[in-house]
Formats: structure tokens, sequence, C-alpha cells
């Protein structure tokens, strides 16, 4: 039995510790031939994981949906999308994750539904006042004819968060809510039958042996009494905003949604194993944030506030010290991530000099991009600090290559709403979804058996492709195989962060079991202390520069 294995076995709170891998299934391995990914592509390609070192999977949905945003708009939580393949190939991805040691965890989406689920369909054809139109949130309009909608809010992807029915006779009708797209109507969470449905939800997937679920919009589900009339700030991300000052919308971190994870605790709390709940919850302060995973709700909650801090000193150490402060007083760990599916890719983002809020993305007439290699070296830097930090880290799929944000991407070929419902003027999130490089020599970089790609990829990316990189020492596939070996080896995750009583302007010192790991983020070059260098982020010899992170095994430590 290998490691893995062995750790599947017998850890009860593995989540503490674990490094998730995420997959977006349309865009880590297609192995239909149709250009998207899909199940069968996973369970092809799991050992490139488990050679990796992780110790679980995250999968973006793969439900049924009319893919208008792709899969977040489900038409059926209980069933595969033919797109990605049948229930049968999920059964069977499991079971080879399982048998490599890797647990699965899939995201669920409570927030929303698609239109085209049994729920909405039932409701549009029930009318007005029935029981089925109480499982979303219709209201009136306001006005003399009802024709202005019932309050001002604006949906994440541009636009009203209201579109109005007609009535069977086509008369003008109801409004409903979507803080998305408007084919996504967003549920009622104080309506029983939603409740239950969900329950159901949780019990089929807990059926087929899922390690957990990572939650989509996990602070949102309940509204605020009476809808008030509220305006965000465009300048800060519309998810829930970056300030800690600024006011919560009355969509975000209702009071009301605790109750709701409480109830799915218990769910999971029927199945034996460590079966998790992971909350997306861009919520602030981390004071906040850290109600999400009190201990009879969610295990883990996204440290969204470490992602969206700036590659500054200072900032950063703030930010790892309130982190692991907050999570450690209500009993969880913090959990540390630099990219996902919704964000410009870590290795570009770190060095726009400007601000880029969730969801806006970056494109070909963004202005001031930085220049690639810089960027890589940056990102490194900050990938081989987060991974010394005590508790669990995610990566998304692809960042282990050293992957940018996609940029010149044709506009026939975009396909996230933020583009459509904003007439272009932002890019959404396209860049970070691009399909992953397998193999240099192959079309469509060996993603798909037939060459084929959604989204076009970029030609730079030839030389990131993952078997160029295996058998290359300096590569960013090595960085990250090197680091999660050692992460494992010393025991950093379960260690005590001590940072060093003095440390020169813009650089970050501090120790984790046997390791002390110096980061310097943007200081001038400082000497490199005595010690046998684990690992390091670029190569270095008697001096640290800048954008340049080291671990250094204390002495008289093998």
């Amino acid at each position: 039995m290998n490691h893995h294995a062995e750790i599947l076995d017998h850890a009860s709170d593995w989540w503490r510790t674990a490094v998730i891998y995420q997959i977006y299934p349309r865009s880590f391995a297609d192995a239909s031939g149709d250009g998207i990914g899909d199940l069968r592509g996973i369970t092809d390609n799991l050992s490139s994981l488990e050679v990796l070192g992780v110790d679980a999977i995250w999968l973006s949905p793969f439900y049924t949906s009319p893919q208008r945003d792709a899969g977040y708009d489900v038409a059926d939580f209980k069933d595969v999308d033919p797109l990605f393949g049948t229930l049968a190939d999920f059964d069977d991805m499991v079971t080879e994750a399982h048998r490599r040691g890797l647990r699965v965890i899939i995201d669920i989406v409570p927030n929303h539904t698609s239109d085209q689920h049994q729920w909405f369909q039932e409701a549009l054809a029930a009318g007005p006042g029935s029981a089925a139109r109480d499982r979303y949130m219709f209201r009136e309009g306001t006005g003399p004819d009802g024709s202005t909608p019932p309050n001002n809010w604006q949906s994440v992807f541009g636009g009203p968060a209201w579109t109005r029915l007609n009535n069977n006779d086509g008369t003008p009708g109801q409004w409903f809510l979507h803080l998305f797209d408007s084919s996504q109507p967003d549920l009622d969470w104080t309506n029983e039958s939603v409740l239950e449905g969900f329950d159901d939800v949780l019990r089929f997937w807990l059926d087929r042996d899922v390690d957990g679920f990572r939650v989509d919009v996990a602070h949102g589900l309940i509204k605020a009494d009476g809808l008030p009339d509220f305006l965000i700030d465009e300048t800060v991300g519309s998810m829930g905003g970056e300030d800690d000052d600024a006011p919560m919308a009355p969509y975000w971190a209702q009071e009301g949604v605790h109750d709701v994870w409480r109830r799915w605790r218990r769910v999971l709390d029927e199945y034996q194993g460590s079966r998790i709940l992971a909350a997306e919850a861009w919520v602030y302060p981390l004071s906040k944030m850290a109600k999400w995973v009190r201990p009879d709700e969610m295990h883990q909650a996204f440290n969204f506030a470490y992602l969206e801090t700036d590659w500054h000193a200072a900032d950063l150490r703030t930010i790892i010290t309130d982190s692991i402060r907050e999570f450690a007083a209500v009993g969880a760990p913090s959990t540390w991530v630099l990219s996902n599916h919704d964000v410009v890719r870590h290795a570009t983002r770190l060095s726009l000099g400007f601000d880029n809020p969730q969801g806006h993305g970056i494109g070909p007439k963004t202005p001031d991009l930085p220049e690639p290699a810089a960027a890589l070296r940056r990102a490194r830097a900050a990938t081989l600090m987060m991974l010394a930090l005590p508790g669990s880290s995610y990566i998304y799929q692809g960042e282990e290559l050293g992957l940018p944000e996609a940029i010149d991407i044709p506009d026939e070929s975009r396909e996230d709403p933020t583009w459509f419902r904003t007439g272009g003027t932002r890019y959404g999130r396209d860049g970070c979804r691009v399909p992953l490089p397998w193999r240099a020599d192959a079309q469509a970089y060996g993603f798909s058996t037939m060459g084929k790609s959604w989204i076009p990829q970029p030609d730079e990316w030839k030389g990131l492709a993952r078997d160029t990189q295996a058998g290359d020492p300096t590569s960013t596939l090595s960085l990250y195989k090197n680091a999660l070996a050692r992460r494992r080896e010393y025991a950093t995750a379960t260690a005590t962060l001590e940072w060093d009583a003095s440390t020169p302007a813009g650089v970050l010192s501090f120790t984790v079991g046997p390791i002390r790991v110096l980061a310097n983020i943007d200081g001038d070059p400082i000497p490199l202390p005595a010690g046998e260098v684990l690992a390091s982020s670029t190569p270095v010899s008697d001096t640290l520069p800048a954008d340049t992170t080291v671990w250094i095994l204390a002495e008289g430590v093998r």
C-alpha cells in the first residue's frame, strides 16, 4: 500500500493538512475526442496527480446542464452531462482515484439551478402563487404596471439581477431573481422542499462514495428580509467585496446560511469516514469568514483574503498571521490558495500593476501586462512560500506547469457569460480555463485524442507541456513535486509557524518544524543563511534575490 492509500484508510482528519488539486473537467483531458475534457480523460490521467503528490482532487461541475455558465447552471444534480460521460464513468473515476489514494471532492451549486431544471419548468407552468414558484425568488414588479424590477440589484455577471416573465396569455408577469446569468434562477432557501431536495442530492453522491463537496457561493442562498436596494461598488469584487469596511450586499453572508450548513453537516455525519464541506465564501473580514468553519458547520473555507493579497511583504505577513489566528479560534485549519477557475492565474496576476477584481479577467486590449518570465519567477516564489504554510493548500490545474493567463483568445471562442452580459467590456474567466498542454509535439498538445480544443491554446504553451517539464529538474513541475514531497516528509502542514524576530525590509522569514523559509518578496538581495537548501523557487548561490523563496533545513536534521 502506498503512502497515499494508507492516509486514505486511516486518517479521519485528512482535510486539515491535505493538498487538494482542482480539476476543471472540460479543460483537463479529453478522451472522447470532441475537444472538451471528460471523466474518462480524468481517470486516464490520475497517475500524473498521484506522482505529483496531491492528496485529493476536486472537480468543478459535470452535471447535466445546458452549459450557459460552464456547468454552473445545473439542470439535474443527480446525473452526469453526456458532454462529460456517464454515471458509470464517474463511478470508475472514483474507484480509480481511491485505488491511487486520492480522495474525490465534487462541486455542488445550491444558490441556483438552470432554467431547464425540472423545478423551474414546473414553476413556469404553475404560475404565480403556486408551491412550485415558492422554490424560487419570484416577485411582483414595482411601479403602476409592475414594469420596474422588485429592487435595483445587479447580477455578478453584469446587468440587472431580475428578469420578467410573460404569463401564459402573453401578458407581462412576475420577475425572478438571478444573481448570476438570467438562465440561473436563484432558489429560495427558506423553502422546506428546497432543503429536502438538496438533502437527497447530497446523499445521492455520498452513496457513490465521494469524500466531500466544494460548495459554490456558500455565502449566498439567504437574502435579507424585504430584499432592500443595494448598488455594489464596481471597483471591488462582485462576489463579496475586498474591503473589510465595505458594506456587505444584502444577498451575501446573511446569518441564515449557517442553518443550512449545520443541516448539511448532519447529513455528512451520517456517513462513515471523513466526508467534508469546503466553502467558497467571499466574506470579509477573516473573523467573519471563520464562522463558516465552526465545528458543526463546514470543514474548510477558501482563504480568498490570502489569494487577493498583493505581493508585498508586510501585507503577506499580516494576512498569514491573521489567517492562522482566526481559523484556529474556531478549531479549523487555514487553507491557502493562489489560483482557481474564477481568477486570473497567479503566474500572471501577481505581477499585474493594477487592480483586477474577481471575474473581470484580462485580454488583448488590457494595457501594461507583465513580462511572462518575470511574472513566472514571482509566481514560483509565491507557490513555494504557500506550500510551506501550515494547514491545507489548493492547487488549480496547470499551475504546476507555470501556465500564465491565456490572453489572445479570439472573441468568437469566448464562452464566459460575463463577456456577453457586459458587451465585451469585461473579458471574464475564459483565460484561466484553457485546456492543459500534456505533450509538446501532439495536436492540441495532447489534450484531446483528436487534436481538438474548445478554446484555442496559446502557441507558447508548447514549451510548458507536461512531458517537456517532467524530465527537467529546474521546471515548475519539478518544483511542485519536490515541494509537496518535502512538505510531507517534514510534516510542515501540522507544524507551528514561528516568525523570525528580525527580518530585512521586503523579506519574510519563518520556521515550520525543522524548515526555515525565506521569501524575498520585494527587498534587496540578502546573504543566504547556512544550511541545506531543500527547495528553491529559482536557483540560488550565496544570496537570495527578490521574487525568490527557499526552504532551508535546520542543521543537524535529516
